[in-house]
């Protein structure tokens, strides 16, 4: 965490009705909101990566063996530091890319702002954050887009560059291969609890602004075809998208699930938000979840906050938290 200017005593974190990746509309709110768009039209031969089965970014072929990467992310304060929120929502953005297997060019800033209630000295250290992640993975931010909103949001669209022919997509997963995941869970459970109690989790923070791009060169340089994020939808509500796109069932070994320090304390304690009863809700009918109890259920569908890459595959320095085996019943299984 890095010292602000920000005036004493203004938590961001107040000034929005959700938090981070958490606010998220609903995974199957979202697919109702998207099913049939494209309906009957057919995907364009160019378009490698669109909107059949969720994948984290758009992925165009062009020109010279190369492929163009897009998306876009933005959220409410998930912090009440201004230059970390910025920073968390960077990393968060660029994300995306990674879990593609491609590497960010440019960003532009997406910027809402409640002017005539939060000083305007926050929105530079909100912007500085982001450039200095930004910066860090080798992306320029060019300009952006702000408007007056009575909610801060704050994040990027970002485009990068990947190699058509070694993608991480979303349908990639074959029976037989591990699975990796890149950070520890409990970031949601943290995060609920900063914006009820104001206490602050550096451990939380530091998993939030660590970006995915080792993890991404990882995966590809082992061979890895298929990988997603673990943002707002929990482990459960990504693995379960992951599986059913690759026709796989996914099995996840509970007790190898890397959790933050003070995770479990903070769901004991009741700090559990909407979406991560959500994204539970919305899993449970594809979840064989067999002995594993209510609470760890719900950390397992924590919804995350520029969280890390799971991955088909090995990959060094993330444990291996399962396997992905022929479908036999539920997408997920548990043991």
């Amino acid at each position: 965490m890095t010292e602000t200017t920000a005036p004493p005593g203004i938590r961001l974190t107040q000034y929005a009705h959700g938090g981070g990746c958490a606010c998220k509309i609903p995974p199957g709110e979202l697919e109702t909101m998207v099913s049939g768009l494209l309906a009957g039209s057919g995907s364009p031969p160019d378009l490698l990566v669109g909107l059949d089965d969720g994948d984290d970014a758009a992925v165009v072929r062009i020109e010279g063996g190369r492929a163009v990467v897009a998306t876009a992310d933005f959220f409410t304060p998930v912090v009440d530091d201004p230059y970390d929120w910025g920073s968390i929502a960077a990393a968060n953005a660029l994300s995306d890319v990674y879990a593609v297997g491609g590497e960010p060019l440019v960003a532009v800033n997406l910027l809402g702002w409640p002017r005539e209630t939060l000083p305007l000295d926050l929105v530079r250290e909100v912007l500085r954050g982001g450039l200095d992640v930004a910066a860090t993975a080798g992306c320029h931010v060019a300009g952006g887009h702000s408007v007056d909103d009575p909610e801060p949001k704050y994040g990027m669209a970002v485009t990068g560059l990947a190699d058509p022919s070694r993608l991480l997509r979303i349908d990639g997963g074959r029976a037989g291969l591990p699975i990796s995941l890149s950070k520890p869970l409990g970031i949601g459970v943290l995060n609920s609890r900063h914006k009820a109690t104001g206490e602050v989790f550096p451990q939380a923070v530091a998993a939030m602004t660590t970006l995915n791009s080792a993890a991404s060169r990882a995966a590809l340089a082992a061979g890895a075809r298929c990988a997603t994020d673990v943002t707002g939808f929990g482990l459960l509500g990504h693995l379960y998208k992951l599986a059913r796109a690759s026709g796989v069932t996914a099995v996840v070994d509970v007790a190898a699930v890397p959790y933050l320090e003070g995770a479990r304390e903070a769901l004991r304690d009741g700090y559990v938000s909407g979406g991560t009863r959500r994204n539970l809700a919305w899993v449970e009918p594809h979840l064989d979840a067999g002995k594993v109890d209510g609470d760890e259920l719900l950390l397992l569908a924590d919804a995350q906050t520029s969280g890390g890459l799971l991955v088909a595959g090995e990959i060094p320095g993330a444990p291996v938290i399962g396997e992905l085996v022929p479908r036999e019943g539920a997408p997920l299984r548990l043991r």
